[in-house]
């Protein structure tokens, strides 16, 4: 550490990776901007498990969508101009929810909300591969991930604690200036935020034909891989973000409050466990067996809720388990994307090529209400948490398939060497 603090690149480093993670929070932190508001938004408008569920459809379509393409806009704009449009639309997000009297207005929350998220991993994966050293790029990736789950963790305590005091309005009012406060961050340190071009990477890109077709990119297995194991990773993800208070609360029979500490035990987990991970991925090694034993473990502690069959007061630890699983698969999963996806194409091609496997990501989030709003509101409480871990087992099967496809790879380019 200490040698870090006497080496210019290095402090120029951990500014980059600082502000970077700053704003990576704040986007997790607007993915459950509406869903800690969801009971007492369903009580005003009376709204069902379906229609309150289509509003984080909404924001993870919209948000899909314009992840695929924020990618082409930050390779041909830079970053930096990309990221802080996002931030600003999260800003107009929290502003709107204060002054929604209608369920259109939720519905246009959720939509600016999405725009914003949209901009991120592109924006942001660009950015620290493009600004911090190759040999601190693995504690970039975990810093990463860990401000995002800070963010989820926040989220909750913050929009539910401020409406229990002052109701839902002001929690809008109050998100809507965190952003704000963070765009003027990104305003202030726009210039750690800017990319440049090197003659030795534009020569390099003039010569590699994959590097100058801007969709050869989808012609790579490795990249659809990496988008099937995002998605099926979210369709889990969504469903404890969206739904896991209320589905503990029915089968429980934990008061909201606690079933939101719940909520917030496992995305705290998830923190841990992405510190836990960031030290195992920067080992080197297979990364596709540390996302299998993680996840497994997840698999494991959502049958087992599932099951009804523990006492309520230890749920809290089930979950923060369950998220330290997910939370330790995570640095191993992103360099598990960046070896798989990334190769070939060049740093030119970072903001398509990261845009595309992410937005697997939202699509996740988007169908996962569509899926199991209905089955709640059948009363299926047990089934959708059942579902929860038979997802696990399926992103389990695609972080499997994404490690062989890469080993068989380097070994086709050896031989061929």
């Amino acid at each position: 550490m200490t040698s870090w603090l006497k080496d210019p690149a290095a402090r120029r480093d951990v500014r980059v990776i600082g502000v970077v993670g700053f704003a990576h929070g704040t986007s997790h932190f607007f993915h459950l901007l509406l869903p800690p508001l969801f009971p007492w938004l369903m009580h005003d408008f009376g709204l069902t498990f379906t229609e309150v569920g289509a509003l984080m459809s909404i924001f993870f379509v919209i948000s899909g969508i314009g992840q695929a393409s924020a990618g082409f806009a930050v390779d041909r704009i830079g970053p930096r101009r990309v990221l802080v449009f996002g931030v600003a639309m999260l800003s107009i997000a929290g502003f709107t929810l204060s002054l929604a009297t209608h369920y259109w207005a939720l519905a246009l929350t959720a939509a600016f909300a999405g725009l914003g998220n949209s901009v991120f991993h592109p924006a942001d994966f660009t950015i620290l591969n493009r600004r911090v050293s190759p040999q601190r790029l693995g504690y970039a990736f975990s810093v990463h991930g860990l401000t995002g789950n800070l963010g989820w963790a926040a989220a909750p305590v913050f929009m539910a604690g401020i409406t229990v005091l002052a109701g839902w309005h002001w929690a809008g009012f109050g998100a809507g200036l965190l952003a704000t406060f963070v765009l003027a961050v990104l305003v202030w340190q726009r210039d750690l935020l800017d990319v440049h071009e090197t003659g030795t990477h534009a020569s390099h890109a003039a010569a590699n034909p994959k590097m100058t077709n801007t969709f050869a990119f989808l012609q790579s297995s490795a990249v659809w891989l990496c988008f099937g194991f995002f998605f099926v990773t979210t369709l889990a993800l969504g469903v404890l973000q969206s739904f896991s208070p209320t589905l503990l609360n029915r089968i429980y029979g934990l008061s909201l409050a606690a079933a939101t500490s719940c909520l917030t035990a496992y995305l705290l987990g998830g923190a841990i466990g992405i510190v836990v991970g960031g030290f195992l991925a920067g080992r080197g090694g297979q990364h596709d067996r540390v996302i299998t034993w993680a996840l497994s473990l997840s698999a494991l502690c959502a049958l087992v809720i599932a099951m009804n069959v523990v006492p309520a007061w230890s749920v809290i630890a089930l979950m923060a388990m369950l998220g330290l699983g997910v939370g330790v698969a995570g640095p191993s999963r992103d360099l598990l994307v960046r070896q798989a996806a990334t190769a070939g194409f060049g740093k030119a091609a970072f903001g398509r090529v990261y845009g595309f496997v992410y937005s697997g990501l939202d699509l996740g989030f988007a169908i996962a209400p569509l899926i199991f709003g209905p089955l709640m509101d059948r009363g299926y409480f047990s089934t959708v948490l059942f579902a929860v871990a038979a997802l696990q087992g399926l992103a389990i099967l695609s972080a499997l398939s994404v490690g062989l496809h890469s080993r068989y790879t380097r070994r086709a380019a050896a031989g061929a060497g």
